[in-house]
């Protein structure tokens, strides 16, 4: 078995909070404002939709990285709709990637780009299989 992962949480506001990671990362996640959230990090629903926005993009950028494509940027935008109830889960996820390839080089393939979107968000993703699988997770892949 892995070693397990670990996050410590310190309050830093009213509903504030600074996360780090046992890998060093950090990051700062706050409430809503109508429980004293002040904007200063992301609320929890919205780095859940990043960290399955990140997660997918990874391996989608390292898929791509093998087949030699030349690719430039990924833009990745997440949009989830939750259910009007508390607790308020996510009932649907939509990815939108839109990958660049470089200036000067081939163009980007657009079905290798295709085919490693599709396989970095229904296969390798850690986070997307994570969910409740009633989440519906759709994508849409671009090249540009």
């Amino acid at each position: 078995m892995a070693k397990p992962m670990t996050v410590a949480m310190h309050r830093i506001g009213t509903a504030a909070f600074r996360a780090v990671a046992g890998s060093g990362g950090e990051v700062v996640i706050d409430g809503s404002p109508d429980i004293g959230g002040e904007g200063r990090g992301m609320r929890p629903m919205e780095i859940l939709l990043t960290a399955i926005a990140s997660c997918a993009s990874m391996d989608i950028v390292h898929i791509l990285r093998k087949q030699g494509e030349p690719l430039d940027d990924l833009e990745v935008h997440a949009e989830g709709d939750r259910k009007d109830a508390t607790p308020a889960p996510y009932t649907a996820v939509r990815l939108r990637f839109v990958a660049h390839g470089k200036a000067g080089e081939r163009p980007l393939d657009a079905h290798k780009v295709t085919r490693a979107v599709g396989l970095g968000v229904e296969k390798y993703c850690s986070v997307s299989a994570s969910l409740d699988p009633a989440i519906q997770v759709t994508w849409t892949a671009e090249v540009r």
